[in-house]
């Protein structure tokens, strides 16, 4: 009889892009790129998980060449030069291994930001949109430039795309404000700008969430025809597969209806669609996979500990998986 991580284990196509499996990499910060360019160790790091049966890494966030976009120096940035030049030895060293490996990229908005330097929806002017556009512009270049297969928009828990999604973060009257769709309306534009700066058969996928780092209870969408409102728009400009975040994968999205926010975002538009949340830390919750209409699902924490997650758990070596400690984070192998 087959089992959820059968099904996971199997090879999966994603527009043009063959992957492995359907397991994937988790975008999660690590720090570990010194004025913010990848390093080989960085490269080890990405190559280990490859070697181990995961079909698709998503970097952690990297940085679009704004000043906005943060503060922090050893984050990685996604701009030409140096930076450019270390993520194309990551993307070999994945390549390597037989793996595939997308960028993600990122702006924090009002996340982790000093208040007085943030950029917030509520406060960017028009020069200030075009800025950022050609920001992601560049930085989608250099992915494709550097080797990625994909690309993902990191538009969830809080920073600056999110930040237009929630009403609590977005007080616009002009057409980047009001209704859910009217939310979207600037996401949708950096969805469409970076779809038109990559080659036309590259994946481009979009990560949202509900929740936020500053608030878990938070929602962009209080009904499936509001979120359907937002995520039509992100089909419509460009997003091939939608990565839905959750806290934990097994919750419904919705009262009154079981299926998590990765299977209403299938329903929705249907598109492929990757869920995630806790997935893996809770070894009993692995078959509730099977009730969830998601084509891929991403891995997070449990990879820290774990960079052979994958082939233990599906060779039936769960007893050597060893379980996520916080202190793990320390840990970069």
């Amino acid at each position: 009889m087959s089992t959820p991580l059968d099904t996971l284990a199997r090879p999966i196509t994603l527009g043009k892009l063959d992957l492995s499996s359907r397991f994937v990499m988790a975008p999660m910060t690590r720090k570990r790129s010194p004025g913010g360019v990848p390093t080989a160790e960085n490269a080890a790091y990405y190559r280990r998980r490859a070697e181990h049966g995961v079909g698709l890494i998503i970097t952690e966030g990297a940085l679009i060449g704004h000043p906005s976009a943060s503060h922090e120096d050893d984050v990685p940035r996604l701009t030409p030069g140096p930076a450019e030049d270390g993520w194309r030895l990551v993307t070999s060293e994945v390549h390597a291994a037989g793996g595939r490996i997308a960028a993600q990229i990122w702006h924090l908005g009002s996340e982790r930001m000093p208040a007085e330097t943030a950029w917030t929806p509520d406060n960017i002017n028009i020069n200030g949109f075009d800025q950022l556009l050609q920001a992601y512009a560049q930085s989608a270049r250099v992915a494709a430039g550097a080797g990625f297969d994909a690309v993902e928009i990191h538009a969830a828990h809080g920073y600056l795309l999110d930040e237009f999604l929630w009403p609590h973060t977005n007080h616009r009257s002009d057409r980047f404000g009001g209704g859910p769709k009217e939310r979207a309306t600037f996401p949708a534009e950096v969805i469409r700008t970076v779809r038109d700066n990559i080659p036309e058969d590259m994946p481009l996928i979009v990560r949202f969430s509900q929740f936020k780092e500053r608030d878990y209870a938070a929602r962009i969408a209080d009904t499936p025809t509001e979120l359907g409102d937002i995520l039509g728009k992100f089909a419509e400009a460009g997003a091939d597969v939608l990565h839905a975040s959750q806290r934990r994968f097994w919750e419904p999205a919705f009262a009154g209806d079981p299926a998590n926010l990765a299977g209403w975002a299938k329903r929705l538009t249907g598109l492929p669609t990757i869920t995630v949340g806790s997935v893996g830390l809770d070894q009993t919750r692995l078959a509730d996979l099977a009730k969830h209409d998601a084509d891929l699902v991403a891995l997070g924490r449990v990879l820290i500990t774990n960079p052979d997650w994958v082939t233990l758990a599906t060779t039936g070596r769960d007893q050597e998986i060893r379980p996520y400690r916080k202190a793990d984070e320390d840990i970069y192998h």
